[in-house]
């Protein structure tokens, strides 16, 4: 009879184990929703925060331009580099302008700022927001009857959410400038011809489309950040496993994300 409990009770771990991995799961995905959804109850309703919302849009913004604007441009230099060899074999590097303006605009603007604003703002909000829970500081901020997630939280992520598009058309335009500076070193096309033949390619619906990935992917990586530093617990440790989920997390969406927005924009096409 003990022989035949103990090798149930080995059958059962594993059923056991499956199962609260998954109500583990559905609890996630539960208290996601309920801080999205705590998210739009306060982020527009009065008191606004102006200040800390400018604040905020120079750290995510302005701190960020260097670096994007470095980015961008290598972008556009290597993109126009390693296309140039494959369209010289069937005489069409005429083509360069319209083959960089539309991988560019359409796709590898949006992405590229959104995995650097991942790495670099959401990592920062995840560890900001997770030492302020971890130093009992936001716990402070309840007694003391201000309202912490309003000014932590909503503030972060309109800014994250206003600030990116603006960084990702930026990073557009400098990485169209990185293979114009190629294309004139290899062809000699006049400023004038390259960028009509930039624009040529590119209709309404190209800069829509961007304008909403860019808008979306500034939405879940300021989210991202702001709920795993808000919900981080267990001392300093807590706060490097929040800022290093929050970029994993924030990476793996935007790329769901982007094939999502990208299948649907095939559609209208």
């Amino acid at each position: 009879m003990d022989t035949q409990d103990s090798t149930s009770t080995t059958l059962n771990k594993p059923s056991s184990s499956i199962k609260r991995r998954i109500t583990n799961t559905f609890l996630s995905v539960y208290d996601v929703y309920k801080f999205m959804v705590r998210f739009f109850k306060e982020a527009f309703v009065p008191p606004y925060e102006f200040q800390e919302l400018i604040k905020q849009c120079w750290e995510v913004g302005v701190r960020s331009l260097a670096l994007i604007t470095l980015t961008g441009f290598i972008v556009g230099v290597i993109f126009t580099k390693q296309s140039r060899p494959s369209l010289l074999q069937f005489g069409a590097t005429s083509w360069i302008p319209s083959l960089v303006s539309i991988a560019i605009m359409r796709a590898l603007a949006p992405l590229v700022t959104a995995l650097i604003s991942a790495g670099r703002v959401g990592s920062s909000i995840g560890a900001e927001l997770g030492s302020m829970r971890v130093t009992e500081q936001i716990d402070a901020m309840e007694v003391s009857g201000t309202k912490p997630f309003k000014f932590l939280v909503c503030v972060r992520v309109l800014a994250c959410t206003i600030s990116i598009p603006i960084l990702a058309i930026y990073a557009g335009f400098v990485a169209l400038l990185g293979g114009y500076l190629n294309v004139i070193a290899n062809e000699g096309t006049s400023y004038s011809t390259y960028m009509q033949q930039v624009f040529q390619p590119l209709g309404f619906i190209d800069f829509e489309s961007s304008l909403i990935k860019s808008i979306v992917f500034g939405f879940t990586v300021g989210m991202v950040g702001s709920y795993k530093g808000w919900n981080s617990s267990s001392g300093t440790a807590g706060v490097g496993k929040a800022a290093n989920s929050a970029v994993v997390t924030a990476m793996f969406l935007v790329f769901i994300e982007e094939i999502i927005i990208v299948q649907i924009t095939g559609w209208f096409r």
